[in-house]
């Protein structure tokens, strides 16, 4: 997927020419992330390597501080690599689109609904700042499904896939705004970073001393700075167990399965084991995933607040 990822945005669409791609792992991934480039014949402009995972907020940092290094001039497309988008011709175009707003405005882009769905965020657009381009009323939190059904109906809302379009010196000065503490300590790591080639290793040190946070909430629920640019194009999140499910071939009775799987009376369910076996009987819309000593028992509907047993699995 980050083979994918990174061959969506090359050469030139329109006005857009995308330089170089700059990768953002973690340290653990160094191997991994080399290998996929060297597939998909992709030199990149940096691979910066996080020592720990701190969340969106300081990779949003630390992609801004780079950019200004590699080309004062660039825009930062801020992409994950875990999403699938399937029209990629209309995501170029609304990117294109999207420019517009710079450098006054950080964009985001909102996928149109396909269904209330609970497990995403929501935007509310506002006022029309440019052609495909809105003023953000609200960032809404996931809703029940009640809730999201009648955002649905209506009209004006799109999901918050957290795909960002920004200046870095507009991104940079919201942070000092809101999180100045994620800008000075993301700084620090990235200025004592150690480095070779085009490898960029963050001081461990300075970069656990980071505060976790999303980018979404350090920033952009609090910028009166975010746009959005509402789009349809085949997106989906493939970093929800739901979304593997709703991706994944089905069995007659809707379950998805990998590895070594035993089910009896079973329905519409995510069952995957890496070695364990695993045998279930008598359920229906559960995510159940075995990964050497851990196992993951949740229903489709929890599986974004996964986080929220991690502590306690250990």
């Amino acid at each position: 997927m980050i083979e994918e990822t990174v061959l969506r945005f090359r050469g030139a669409y329109g006005r857009v020419l995308f330089l170089p791609p700059v990768i953002i792992a973690a340290a653990a991934h160094r191997t991994s992330v080399r290998d996929a480039m060297t597939n998909c014949g992709i030199i990149p402009s940096a691979i910066v390597l996080e020592p720990m995972g701190r969340n969106t907020a300081p990779a949003a940092a630390i992609a801004s501080l780079i950019a200004q290094e590699i080309d004062p001039e660039a825009f930062v497309l801020l992409a994950p690599a875990d999403h699938l988008i399937s029209n990629l011709a209309a995501f170029l175009q609304v990117i294109e689109q999207a420019t517009a707003a710079l450098p006054e405005r950080i964009v985001t882009f909102g996928i149109t609904p396909s269904g209330p769905e609970t497990g995403y965020g929501y935007i509310k657009q506002g006022e029309a700042i440019a052609p495909g381009v809105f003023s953000v009323a609200a960032f809404k939190e996931k809703p029940d499904s009640a809730l999201a059904t009648r955002y649905l109906r209506k009209g004006g809302f799109s999901w918050n896939a957290g795909i960002f379009l920004f200046s870095p010196e507009t991104m940079l000065g919201e942070f000092a705004a809101f999180a100045d503490d994620i800008r000075q300590d993301s700084t620090a790591a990235f200025l004592r970073a150690s480095r070779q080639d085009t490898e960029v290793l963050l001081d461990a040190d300075a970069f656990g001393a980071v505060r976790s946070e999303a980018v979404d909430r350090a920033v952009m629920e609090r910028t009166k700075r975010a746009a959005v640019a509402p789009c349809d194009i085949g997106w989906a999140d493939v970093g929800s167990w739901a979304e593997l499910w709703r991706l994944s071939p089905k069995d007659t009775v809707g379950n998805a399965i990998e590895g070594p799987v035993t089910l009896v009376d079973t329905m519409n369910s995510y069952v995957r084991s890496a070695g364990i076996q695993l045998s279930v009987l008598g359920v229906s819309d559960l995510v159940i995933v075995a990964n050497g000593s851990s196992v993951l028992v949740a229903h489709r509907n929890r599986v974004q607040d996964v986080k929220a047993v991690i502590p306690r699995s250990g």
